[in-house]
This record gives structure tokens, sequence and C-alpha cells, in this order.
């Protein structure tokens, strides 16, 4: 598909609807997007490819675009294979065409397309491409998500191609293409963020730095819709997922249960939370429920409750796994409350406050409630009691 990003600049990204997992990972039940940009000038830059399972769809939307005319430049903002998937492809069919892309970006290639030979360009920070009308400026955007990413800035119509920042999950056919089609660009851009880029918030921080400054009117990322309208309302939200910060108050309930007896207790612990005012709960069954978007929610509330049974004298492995998770994601400045369950022998609360006691921030709240194989009415009063110590 080919749409029209400004009078020069083209959107000829393709959409893949066959994508189960993205970075065999992440569920895509919408699939995925592979974005791609076209700058007619004087010169003509193409700006990033796409994932090798679709260079053919690209590749002719490629020719479409150019209209009769031959690409100058390939600028490769990152080379994590979704999008540097069809530079090969690219180079064969125009050869005369430069790779521009960073210093270590360009060994990268080496690493992807081991004995080929490629026209190159490096570019650093600060570094311009002259197009004609168009000047590009290259900003280094290291570790969002990758060490080697670069964003390009163009002067003329201030569009921020912003590689995979700002982002998102799903193909443009179903959400749309650009911002202001989209009905919730935050739930799938959320998700996006903290499970690809959660880590990494500095860095991420150091880039808004560089590139807020240069008043961007158009927001062009390597996944999900071009942004073109309401742009503080995308920026502030990357500046709270990015500074760590609380998006939505209420409490995140994460459950690990085997046999029923723990999602009892998290289900009961909602209602007393509900009850004492809580202005939103909400719930995740770790056992079967994505765990991206339990992450997600983990980084969107402030507090959290995790409930989890032991297992083999350790903790049940899909609590284990999430809590792991969120050390990996440097999930940080919260604050969590911890509920085990154990029939002869509960070994989940120690489990639980070792790895929660190792994050950066992280405060664990109340005392730790003790389930014996089911919720009783003798269990409520500590239940009531750790609500009243998550919520204050």
């Amino acid at each position: 598909m080919i749409k029209s990003v400004t009078d020069d600049i083209k959107y000829i990204g393709v959409d893949d609807l066959e994508l189960d997992l993205f970075e065999s990972q992440y569920i895509v039940p919408e699939g995925m997007s592979y974005n791609s940009y076209l700058i007619l000038d004087t010169k003509v830059a193409v700006m990033d490819s796409v994932d090798a399972r679709m260079t053919g769809e690209w590749l002719q939307n490629l020719e479409a675009a150019l209209q009769g005319r031959t690409p100058d430049f390939l600028v490769v903002h990152h080379m994590e294979p979704d999008h540097s998937g069809s530079i090969l492809a690219f180079a064969r069919k125009y050869p005369q065409a430069q790779v521009v892309a960073s210093a270590k970006a360009l060994a990268f290639l080496g690493q992807f397309f081991e004995g080929e030979t490629f026209k190159t360009l490096a570019v650093k920070e600060g570094d311009t491409l002259e197009l004609g009308t168009h000047t590009l400026r290259f900003f280094g955007a290291a570790m969002v998500h990758w060490p080697e990413v670069m964003v390009s800035f163009d002067e003329k119509d201030k569009v921020l191609f912003a590689a995979d920042a700002f982002g998102k999950f799903g193909a443009l056919g179903k959400c749309g293409y650009f911002g202001e089609e989209d009905d919730d660009w935050a739930c799938e851009a959320r998700r996006y963020y903290f499970n690809i880029c959660g880590k990494y918030g500095a860095p991420v921080q150091v880039l808004l730095k560089k590139v807020l400054p240069l008043g961007p009117a158009v927001i062009a990322p390597l996944h999900g819709p071009v942004l073109r309208e309401n742009l503080k309302e995308y920026i502030d939200l990357y500046q709270t997922w990015s500074t760590y910060g609380v998006e939505t108050e209420g409490v995140f309930i994460a459950c690990a249960s085997i046999h029923g007896g723990t999602l009892a207790a998290a289900e009961c612990l909602k209602e007393i939370l509900l009850a004492k005012g809580c202005p939103k709960v909400a719930m995740s069954d770790l056992t079967r429920d994505d765990q991206a978007e339990a992450v997600e929610d983990a980084f969107r509330y402030g507090r959290m409750v995790v409930l989890a049974a032991s297992y083999d004298g350790g903790l049940f492995s899909p609590a284990y796994n999430f809590i792991h998770t969120l050390q990996m994601k440097s999930w940080q400045k919260r604050k969590v409350a911890l509920v085990e369950n154990g029939t002869w022998a509960p070994s989940a609360g120690k489990v639980m406050k070792e790895m929660f006691g190792a994050m950066k921030d992280v405060e664990i709240v109340g005392d730790l409630v003790t389930l014996r194989s089911r919720m009783k009415e003798s269990d409520r009063a500590a239940l009531e009691a750790l609500a009243d110590a998550i919520l204050q």
C-alpha cells in the first residue's frame, strides 16, 4: 500500500497478516506492519527496508512509488532483521544506491549478509544528507533498543523517522495508516513499548531530549501508524513510560494458580480493593493470559499484588517467569504486595521477596500473606490488611 505522508514523502511499507509471534514471543493477533518510506527529491532516498517475509510486496510498492526513478540511497536506521531483511534484495535490484547507516550498523551488515558487498555511507550524530530541498539530519539513538540505532529528521517537512520509537503492534490495514485513524493507539503501543523498549527508559529519554526541541510535525515509526495529529498525546505517554511514571491510578493483580485456590483469593482481593475505593483494579491470570499484557499492566499501574502458588520447593513457574521478565525490563519505582499459597511447605513468598528485593526502587509493602491450599474466612482479615497496605 502506498500512502502520502507529505507531498514528497510516501509510505511504502507492508502488513504481515500471517505472523503470529513477533520476535518469536509476542502474540500479534492483528498482524504486524513493517514501515518503509520514500523521499522523492532531486535525489531519492528509501527509508528502511522490511522483513524478508515481505520483500516481494515491498519491492513492488517501491517500484510503483518511484514512477520510473532510481533510488540514490537506502537509509538504514536499525539493523534488526524485521527492518534489514530486504537490504540485499534492494542492493541487487538497485546496485548504484548507497546504504546509509551508522558505522556500527554497517558492521552488523556484514554479520547478516556474509560475503556480500554494498556501496555504503557511514553517518554519525549531527551529519546531514542533502537530497535537494530536503535535508536529513541524523541523531544517535543507541539502545533504543539496539546499539546501532539512529533516527533522522527531515528539516523541510519536519518528519522524524523514529526507528522503533513510537512503534505499535498491529497491521496498519486494521488499525489505520495514520494516528488520527487509530481508535486506541495507546493499547498496543504500550504493550509494544514495555516489552520491546521498557528496559531502555534512560536511552529513550536521551533521544527525546535530542529530537523534541526540533518540533517534529510528523513522527514516522518503523511499526504502527504515522503520527501527524495530537503529537502531544503520544509524546506525553512516552515521557511517562520512559521515566517509569505511573500512567493509571489503581492496582494490578497478577496471579499464578495451579488448582484454583490462589485464583479464588485473587478474585476476593479484587473485590476488597474495589470496596475500599481503589479507582481501578486490573487482573491477569499468569497461567493463561498473555504475559506481555501482564508486563504492560505492571508498568501501567504504580501498585501491584502478586499471588502465587509454591512449586517444587520454590515458585510456580508462570509467576517466576513473569517476575524474571520484570527484572529484565527494569521494572522500578513501584510498590508490590505478596501472597503465597502452599499445602505443606509454602515457599513462593521467599522466592518472590528475593526477586523483588533485587529490583531498583521497588518497595514490598504489607506482611506476606500465606494461604494453605484454599482461602478460608479466617484469611480475609489478612487480605484486608494487605489491601490497606497497598492502597496507602
